[in-house]
């Protein structure tokens, strides 16, 4: 795999299991945020899914489509696109209704300094958004961040750990569930909170940026030694399969792979394909940010990308000099500064 376009047939191409379940869903799928790292191969997938099922199901993505050609390339795919500033109240009202919605917007990166307008994004705009969408499902994207740091040994947070967000983007992301939550319940409106980390692709990452540091000879630090990972392509597929799961609780998946991975480990599995050797600065730290999905993959199966498969991909990708998006995780960060 060496190109976008390779990378995003394989992202986009769905399961039979995905198919099946879409076929259960009724209605339109809009998704809010479209135009993110993710939102874009969630789209395409959700109408190449929709299509091979024979249905007539409409998906649509909405952003502000400022720059770039994304809003002619969904289209292009047969995806219908609006044009939106979400905060707007007017444009947001003007919307139409769906009967399902994927609610994708948010702000991490550039916190520090504009925690307004993260609180705003994170926040605010969820309680707009469930207002105006009160007789939808609603799949709402969310993060492992607001869990606490926790024993490498004991197997990630579960749905049922008590939440305990570290700095401000977090904070505003249990904000947004707790917005949600509550106008879950006073409008009986069906959700499902979807807490993430870290999906990626070959273009950005945890795997990649591990990668980096090795293919470029520099030491890999060890201080977050162990992290969660999922093939976007498999994060994708469970949020669309996550629609026949909403309830008015509302429901609670974390999403990520099997596995805790090392770091340790991933850097010597890239400086075997690298013929390179690696160095290391600073020692594991007992606790980090580790999630546990097994609900989620008793519900859906387990990825269908592992995780040996990715870091060869990313290897493969680094190696041929693949578009890369310049957005780090920093899963590294233990005080909440993001």
């Amino acid at each position: 795999m060496q190109t976008i376009a390779e990378l995003e047939e394989i992202m986009t191409k769905p399961s039979q299991r995905l198919i099946d379940d879409l076929k259960q869903v009724n209605g339109d799928i809009m998704i809010l945020g479209v135009g993110g790292k993710m939102g874009p191969t969630l789209a395409k997938l959700a109408k190449r899914a929709v299509d091979e099922a024979g249905l007539n199901t409409r998906i649509i993505g909405v952003s502000r489509f400022s720059s770039g050609n994304l809003q002619e390339e969904l289209e292009t795919s047969g995806i219908e696109t609006i044009a939106c500033d979400l905060l707007n109240e007017e444009e947001l009202n003007q919307l139409p209704s769906v009967k399902n919605v994927i609610f994708m917007a948010g702000k991490k990166f550039g916190t520090m300094g504009n925690e307004h307008f993260t609180w705003a994004m994170n926040t605010y705009l969820p309680g707009r958004v469930a207002e105006k969408f009160a007789d939808s499902n609603i799949i709402v994207f969310s993060s492992g961040n607001i869990y606490p740091f926790v024993d490498i040994t004991k197997a990630g947070c579960t749905e049922e750990t008590p939440t305990q967000p570290v700095g401000e983007y977090a904070q505003s992301c249990l904000g947004r569930e707790r917005v949600f939550t509550y106008l879950s319940k006073k409008n009986n409106t069906p959700i499902l909170l979807y807490r993430l980390n870290y999906a990626i692709d070959m273009r950005y990452g945890v795997l990649l940026e591990i990668a980096k540091q090795v293919f470029n000879d520099k030491p890999v630090d060890l201080t977050t030694g162990h992290v969660n990972v999922i093939w976007q392509g498999d994060a994708n597929e469970y949020a669309l399969r996550s629609l026949l799961h909403c309830s008015t609780d509302p429901a609670i998946l974390n999403i990520t792979g099997p596995e805790t991975i090392s770091v340790r480990w991933l850097a010597e599995e890239f400086g075997r394909h690298f013929n390179k050797e690696v160095t290391f600065v600073n020692s594991e730290t007992p606790t980090a940010l580790l999630n546990n999905a097994g609900k989620a993959h008793k519900l859906f199966g387990y990825p269908s990308t592992s995780l040996q498969q990715m870091v060869e991909w990313t290897a493969d990708w680094l190696k041929n000099d693949g578009q890369m998006i310049d957005k780090p995780t920093h899963f590294q960060e233990r005080q909440g500064a993001f």
